[in-house]
């Protein structure tokens, strides 16, 4: 049984940066002391919108929140307000947190949300095009289509990304309708600028948070200078909020975001990702267990079904990687690795950040093999 944890979760996607970041220690340290919260905005909050803005062109203002939640439901509503259109589009099982129209097309129940709600989300599967431009074409009431950019659960269900996303691009604007990028947990990961930067594709709008608030609570809606501008105090989309942009976060954020900008954090994370991969998808063959590793840049997922796909992409059939990570070997690969001292996120995704090093992926490959290796033992694979 181990006695320390190694974790490759990295807090649910929020620390890039690692845990207590001692630049981000400080600077929030050095703002409790001058205020917690002040009841206006304060030149924190400008510092961390420059830093956004800087990592990501295609933002042109932004909009503080308090977490992913708000900010998906921010975009959501900027769209129908700007479009004067009331439905949105989402791709069937991506995340875009737990508000009413972020449940519609998931894999998880939702008891409680109203009939009506539902009833302005159109879901289409992932990955087809068509599926969009058919609804495009049959409904003149879309606003938006919002997805997670590189697939439903960061990256675990992917699709062909660059030229899935650019023919999103193209539909949307051909229809007039907001592409909204949730860059939750891909942003400032997938690349400094996120996906969008990565693929060189840009969105209407874009939802952040994790990364974006230094490890903080904090989200956040960036986007065209227009769609923002529909948020007022008075007679347009009204956003009030005791602790949105609040000093701490800002504090926080606009440090660790300006790092990310100034240092190869983001080099020395994917690096130690590939490393990773490599190792575990070493093990896999080595073992003969049908499975592969796949993901793009510091987040990765183990998939423990007969595909031939250690890439950045794995187009894989949706229902397959359900099927794998549902599954009693699965579950105890997950138990374990943490018997063994490494905790994962979920069952089978893997977030590495800047600050792992090479030993750290090393012993988390030796847990895997020992791990896998019982797993084979007991029958499961």
């Amino acid at each position: 049984m181990a006695t320390s944890t190694l974790t490759t979760c990295r807090a649910t996607g929020r620390s890039l940066l690692g845990h207590s970041h001692p630049a981000i220690a400080e600077a929030v340290s050095r703002q409790i002391l001058r205020g917690t919260h002040l009841g206006a905005s304060t030149g924190e909050e400008l510092r961390w919108a420059r830093a956004i803005k800087a990592l990501m062109p295609s933002i042109e203002k932004v909009r503080f929140n308090s977490s992913g939640t708000e900010a998906t439901l921010m975009a959501m509503r900027l769209a129908r307000a700007y479009t004067g259109k009331n439905k949105v589009v989402k791709l069937q099982d991506h995340f875009h947190g737990w508000h009413d129209y972020a449940m519609a097309g998931s894999d998880r129940s939702a008891p409680g949300i109203p009939d009506a709600s539902m009833a302005t989300m159109v879901i289409v599967p992932p990955g087809d095009l068509g599926a969009v431009e058919d609804a495009l074409n049959r409904d003149d009431d879309i606003a938006a289509l919002i997805l997670e950019p590189t697939g439903a659960h960061m990256g675990q269900m992917t699709f062909d990304t660059p030229s899935y996303l650019k023919g999103l691009r193209e539909l949307t604007a051909r229809h007039e309708v907001v592409l909204i990028f949730d860059e939750v947990v891909t942003g400032f990961r997938a690349s400094p600028g996120g996906v969008q930067v990565r693929y060189g594709i840009s969105p209407d709008l874009t939802t952040m948070a994790k990364i974006v608030a230094g490890g903080l609570p904090g989200g956040a809606v960036g986007g065209k200078a227009d769609i923002i501008d529909m948020i007022a105090h008075r007679g347009r989309v009204y956003h009030p909020g005791t602790f949105n942009g609040n000093p701490l976060s800002a504090a926080a954020g606009a440090v660790a975001l300006e790092l990310l900008a100034s240092e190869p954090i983001n080099e020395r994370a994917d690096a130690m990702a590939a490393r990773l991969k490599a190792g575990f998808n070493e093990v896999l063959g080595r073992l003969e267990i049908p499975g592969h590793v796949h993901g793009i840049a510091s987040m990765l997922h183990v998939v423990l079904a007969d595909c031939d796909c250690d890439r950045e992409i794995c187009t894989m059939p949706h229902r397959q990687i359900s099927a794998a990570a549902a599954s009693p070997a699965t579950t105890a690969m997950k138990r374990g690795l943490q018997n063994r001292g490494v905790d994962i996120m979920g069952r089978e995704t893997i977030l590495v950040s800047g600050v792992h090093n090479e030993s750290e992926i090393d012993q988390t490959v030796e847990a895997f093999s020992d791990t896998m290796a019982a797993v084979r033992a007991e029958g499961l694979i």
